[in-house]
C-alpha cells in the first residue's frame, strides 16, 4: 500500500469511503422532517450548477424549493435549511474521523521530515554526533489556546475518536451506529463556555493525545540517537493559554486560573495512577513491588482524594521510580525495565504541571493597573515610588522600576483591574508551589510597545513577594508593524539594564519573545507581517548574541504560514543562520488543534515534523537571503502594504465587514468566552476588533483576503516592469519565499468568489467586492506564473484534494449563509418582522460552525 502514490492512498483510503460511509448517514433517520438525506444530495447538485450558471444564492434556495418541493410553507422552507445544517456540520466530522483514521496509511510516518529519516540522514551524512549535540538544548514547545474557531463539544470529539477505530476496523455496524449517534448529539451550545469550561475540552487532548505521543517520540530518540543513554532535555514542552489568558476576556479569574491549574495538576496525575496500576502486574518482584505500592496509594490520595498538602512531588516521584529501577536492573535482570523507563520518561517530560500555564495581559490595561497601583501606594505613605514618579520620563521610570521589591497587599488598592493584576500574579506563585515551577513560569504583555511595558511587569512581579530570584520568564509580544519595527531596540534597552540582565543571567541567559502574526496580518497584510516578523527575527538575533542572550521566539497563531494555513514544518526549515533557531515555540488553536494534533498519529507525526525543521535548518539547510533577494523582498512587501492600507482604509471596509460579512455574529455563537473585540463600544473599531473574527469572516464570505491582498499588486509591479524573472529566479532559489507564496496558493485555494458574485451589483458595495475580486485574480494568475502551474497547489495534490471535498461538502452550507444574510438585509431595508429577522440570523449563526470546521486552519 505505501508504494502507491500518495494521492492514489488517500483516494482509496479517504475520498471513497468517506463516499460509503456518507451514503449510509444520509438515509439515517435522526432528523423530524421526512427525507432530509434525500434532498440534501439534490439540494447541492442545484447550488453546483446555479453558481455554474451565475445564479445568486437566493435565486438557488428558491429554484430547489420550486423543483423539489409542493407549496412549502416558509416555515418548512426554513425548518429544511437548517436541518441541511445539521446534516453538512456531521458530513464534516465524518470526513474528519475518515481522513484521521487513514492518516498513517495516506501519510509516510518513516518518511522526510520523520525523526527515523533525520536520524538515518545523520548517520549517512557522518552527523549522528552533531544531531546528539543539537538535540541536548533544542526544543518544540506547543502551546494550546481557546481562541473560539473549535466548535466541536466533547461529546462529539469522542465520537470523532470512536468512529477513527472503528473506521480503522472497517466495523461497519459500529459505524453505523456511531453515525446515528452523531446525528442525535447536539453540536450548538446553548450558554457561553467560562474559560475553565475551555481548559477541560482543550485537556482532553493533553490526556488522551499528547500524553501518549510525546514519550513515544522521546522514547525514541533515547534509543536510536542517544542510544539508550540517559537525556536532559524534554525536547517537547506542552503550554496552556486557558484560564491564564487575560487578554480582552473579563471572564479569566485568579479563581479560575488557579483552577485550570489544578486541573491540570490532577489530569496528569490520574495518567500516572493509571500507569502505575499497570505497571504493578508487571512488577511483582520483591523491593519493587512495595515501591509501586507506596506510589500509588500516594497518586490515590492526590487523585481521588484530592489531599493536595501530601508532601509529593516530582522530584520526590522520580526518585522512588530511580530506586525501582535500581533493584530491576540489578536483581532482576531488567525484566520489563523498557517500560519503567517509558514511565520514568512521562514523569520527568510532564512533571505535575501537565502544561505551563501562561499569563497574558495587554500592555494598556497594566500601564493604567500599574499607574494606579502607585498611586495607591502613595497614598497609604509607602515610600517604595517617590511621589513625583507619575512626572517621571519613561527611561527615570525605568530605573526605579527596575530594584523595586515589596509585598503587595491587595486590599489597600482602590482599582479593581489593579487588584486582579496583583491577584494573578499571586496565583502564579501558589501554582509554582503546587505544580512545580514549571507549572506556571511565563507572564506574556500582548500588544508590547516599549521597554517601559516589559520594566513595569518586572517590578510588579518583585512587589508580590518573590524573594531572592525572580522564577518568571517576562515576555514582550510584539504585533503591529511598527512595534515589529522597534522591537530591537525595546530589547537593547532592557539588556543594557543591569538590573534585568541580572534577572536573565539567572534564567539560563535566555530571553523568550513572541512575535503576533494574526494581529500583524490584520494590521499590515500577509507579506509585510511575514517580512516583518523575519527581518525582526534577525534584528532581534543579532541585538541578542551582541549581549550574549539566547533568544527564542515564540510563533503567536502558528506561525506565519498559519494564514495561509501551510506546511508549519517547512517554513521552520527554511529560517536559515540569521535567526536564532534553538526552539520553536507556537500557538495552535481552535479546528487547527483537531485536525493537526487530534489522534495519536496525526499529533506524532507533526510534533515530530516540527523536530525535523530544526534540525534541517540548524544542520543541513544552507538557505540564506543574499542582497538582491533582501531589496526584491523588501520592496515586495512594501508595495504591497501599501495596497493592503490603502485597501483597510477604503471607506467601505469596515461597512463592509460589519453588513455584508458573518463578523457580527461571532460573538453570538457560544464557542469562546473571549468578547469579539476588546473595546465595549456598540461602534465597530477596527483597532479593537481580534483578529481571529477578522479573520474568520473573510473566510466564511470565501474571499480570504488575510492570505493574499496585496501580494498580486506587488507581483504585478515587476511583471509591468519586464523584470518578472528575477521573481521567479528568486522563487526557486529560496525556501522561504517559495513557502512564504505556496501558503497564500492555500489560502487562494479556499477562496470562492462565485459565492458572492451577486454583490458586484450592489448599489453600496458593488465596488468594493469587485475591489476584491481582482486583487484575487491578479494574484491568482501571477502566483500560477510564477510556480509554472496551471492549477493552484497542483504540486501538493493531497492537500488540494482535502480542500476541494471540503469546500465541496460545506457548498450547500455556504449557500444557506449567504442567503439568510441576504433576507436579513432585505427585511431590514423593508422593516421586517423582528421575529424573521431573528430566524435568519440563527440560520447564519448557526451556519459558522460547519465552514470553520471544515477550513480546519482559516481563522
Amino acid at each position: 500500500m505505501s508504494g502507491l502514490p500518495k494521492i492514489t492512498r488517500f483516494n482509496d483510503n479517504v475520498l471513497s469511503k468517506y463516499q460509503i460511509y456518507n451514503s449510509i448517514f444520509i438515509t439515517l433517520p435522526f432528523d423530524t422532517i421526512n427525507n432530509t438525506g434525500v434532498l440534501l444530495p439534490l439540494f447541492h447538485k442545484v447550488c453546483e450548477k446555479g453558481f455554474k450558471q451565475g445564479l445568486n444564492p437566493t435565486e438557488i434556495v428558491d429554484k430547489f424549493f420550486k423543483k423539489y418541493l409542493d407549496h412549502p410553507t416558509e416555515n418548512g422552507k426554513n425548518d429544511l435549511l437548517f436541518q441541511f445544517i445539521q446534516y453538512i456540520e456531521r458530513q464534516v466530522v465524518l470526513f474528519d474521523a475518515v481522513e484521521d483514521a487513514a492518516f498513517p496509511i495516506v501519510n509516510n510516518m518513516d518518511g522526510i521530515g520523520t525523526l527515523r529519516n533525520s536520524k538515518e540522514t545523520a548517520v549517512l551524512s557522518g552527523k549522528k554526533e552533531e544531531l546528539k549535540k543539537h538535540l541536548e538544548d533544542f526544543k518544540v514547545r506547543i502551546v494550546l489556546t481557546a481562541h473560539p474557531t473549535q466548535f466541536y463539544p466533547g461529546s462529539v470529539l469522542g465520537i470523532i475518536t470512536d468512529l477513527d477505530k472503528a473506521i480503522q476496523n472497517d466495523d461497519l455496524l459500529l459505524i453505523k451506529k456511531l453515525l446515528a449517534q452523531l446525528g442525535k448529539t447536539p453540536f450548538y451550545k446553548k450558554s457561553k463556555p467560562t474559560p475553565f469550561d475551555e481548559a477541560v475540552s482543550l485537556i482532553w487532548y493533553l490526556e488522551y493525545v499528547f500524553y501518549n505521543s510525546v514519550p513515544k517520540i522521546y522514547n525514541y530518540i533515547q534509543q536510536h540517537v542517544y542510544d539508550g543513554e540517559p537525556m536532559n532535555n524534554e525536547i517537547i514542552d506542552l503550554g496552556f493559554w486557558p484560564g491564564g489568558d487575560r487578554d480582552g476576556n473579563p471572564f479569566v479569574t485568579t479563581q479560575i486560573t488557579l483552577d485550570v491549574a489544578e486541573r491540570l495538576r490532577q489530569t496528569i496525575l490520574r495518567n500516572y495512577y493509571r500507569d502505575i496500576r499497570r505497571l504493578k502486574r508487571r512488577f511483582t518482584f520483591d523491593g519493587v513491588q512495595e515501591i509501586l505500592v507506596k506510589i500509588e496509594k500516594r497518586l490515590y490520595k492526590h487523585v481521588v482524594r484530592s489531599y493536595a498538602k501530601v508532601n509529593f512531588s516530582q522530584k520526590i516521584l522520580l526518585e522512588e521510580l530511580y530506586a525501582a529501577r535500581e533493584i530491576v536492573v540489578e536483581k532482576h535482570d531488567s525484566l520489563f525495565v523498557e517500560e519503567l523507563n517509558d514511565f520514568i520518561n512521562k514523569v520527568r517530560i510532564f512533571g505535575f504541571h501537565f502544561a505551563t500555564l501562561d499569563i497574558r495581559q495587554d500592555s494598556r490595561v497594566h500601564h493604567d493597573a500599574f499607574t494606579q497601583i502607585v498611586t495607591d501606594l502613595i497614598a497609604t505613605g509607602d515610600t517604595t515610588f517617590p511621589e513625583n514618579y507619575h512626572r517621571l520620563s519613561p527611561n527615570e521610570q525605568i530605573d526605579i522600576l527596575s530594584v523595586v521589591k515589596g509585598t503587595i497587599d491587595p486590599a489597600i488598592l482602590t482599582d479593581e483591574m489593579s487588584v486582579k493584576t496583583i491577584e494573578s500574579i499571586y496565583a502564579l506563585k501558589t501554582i509554582q508551589e503546587r505544580n512545580g515551577e514549571r507549572g506556571a513560569n511565563r507572564y506574556i504583555i500582548s500588544n508590547n510597545q516599549s521597554a517601559l511595558n516589559v520594566i513595569q511587569t518586572f517590578a510588579m512581579l518583585n512587589l508580590c513577594g518573590f524573594e531572592n530570584e525572580l522564577p518568571v520568564d517576562i515576555i514582550p509580544l510584539f504585533e503591529t508593524v511598527d512595534d515589529l519595527e522597534n522591537s530591537s531596540e525595546v530589547m537593547r534597552t532592557l539588556y543594557t539594564n543591569k538590573t534585568y540582565r541580572y534577572h536573565l543571567s539567572k534564567r539560563k541567559n535566555k530571553q523568550t519573545i513572541m512575535l503576533g502574526f494574526s494581529d500583524g496580518t490584520k494590521d499590515g497584510g500577509y507579506l509585510m507581517a511575514n517580512w516583518g516578523i523575519f527581518k525582526a527575527k534577525e534584528a532581534l538575533t543579532k541585538i541578542s548574541r551582541e549581549f550574549d542572550i539566547e533568544v527564542i521566539f515564540f510563533d503567536g497563531r502558528g506561525g506565519p504560514p498559519a494564514r495561509g494555513g501551510g506546511k508549519t514544518h517547512k517554513f521552520y526549515a527554511s529560517l536559515g543562520p540569521t535567526i536564532e533557531d534553538k526552539e520553536i515555540q507556537l500557538t495552535i488553536q481552535g479546528q487547527t488543534i483537531s485536525s493537526n494534533f487530534g489522534t495519536l498519529d496525526s499529533s506524532q507525526f507533526n510534533l515530530e515534523q516540527l523536530l525535523s525543521s530544526g534540525i534541517k535548518n540548524d544542520m543541513f539547510t544552507k538557505d540564506q537571503l543574499n542582497d538582491e533577494h533582501r531589496t526584491i523582498i523588501e520592496d515586495l512587501a512594501t508595495v504591497s502594504y501599501k495596497s493592503y492600507v490603502d485597501f483597510k482604509n477604503h471607506p467601505q471596509f469596515l461597512p463592509y465587514l460589519e453588513q455584508m460579512s458573518t463578523l457580527k455574529y461571532y460573538a453570538k455563537t457560544n464557542i469562546g468566552s473571549r468578547p469579539s473585540k476588546r473595546s465595549t463600544s456598540d461602534t465597530l473599531d477596527f483597532s479593537s476588533l481580534r483578529a481571529i473574527p477578522f479573520v474568520g469572516s473573510w473566510s466564511q464570505l470565501k474571499q480570504n483576503v488575510p492570505g493574499f491582498y496585496g501580494v498580486g499588486t506587488a507581483l504585478k509591479k515587476y511583471e509591468d516592469a519586464g523584470r518578472f524573472n528575477e521573481i521567479i529566479a528568486f522563487y526557486n532559489a529560496s525556501d522561504f519565499f517559495k513557502t512564504l507564496l505556496e501558503n497564500s496558493m492555500m489560502s487562494l485555494t479556499k477562496s470562492f468568489f462565485g459565492l458572492t458574485a451577486y454583490m458586484a451589483d450592489d448599489p453600496v458595495f458593488g465596488e468594493f467586492w469587485t475591489l476584491i475580486h481582482e486583487e484575487y485574480l491578479t494574484t491568482k494568475r501571477l502566483l500560477l506564473k510564477l510556480a509554472g502551474h496551471t492549477e493552484l497547489m497542483e504540486n501538493h495534490p493531497v492537500g488540494k484534494a482535502s480542500i476541494a471535498i471540503r469546500e465541496n461538502i460545506v457548498l450547500p452550507l455556504l449557500t444557506i449563509q449567504q442567503f439568510a444574510l441576504k433576507r436579513i438585509q432585505e427585511l431590514q431595508k423593508t422593516e421586517g418582522s423582528a421575529k424573521e429577522i431573528e430566524i435568519y440570523e440563527k440560520m447564519v449563526m448557526r451556519s459558522l460552525f460547519g465552514n470553520i470546521n471544515a477550513s480546519r486552519n482559516s481563522a
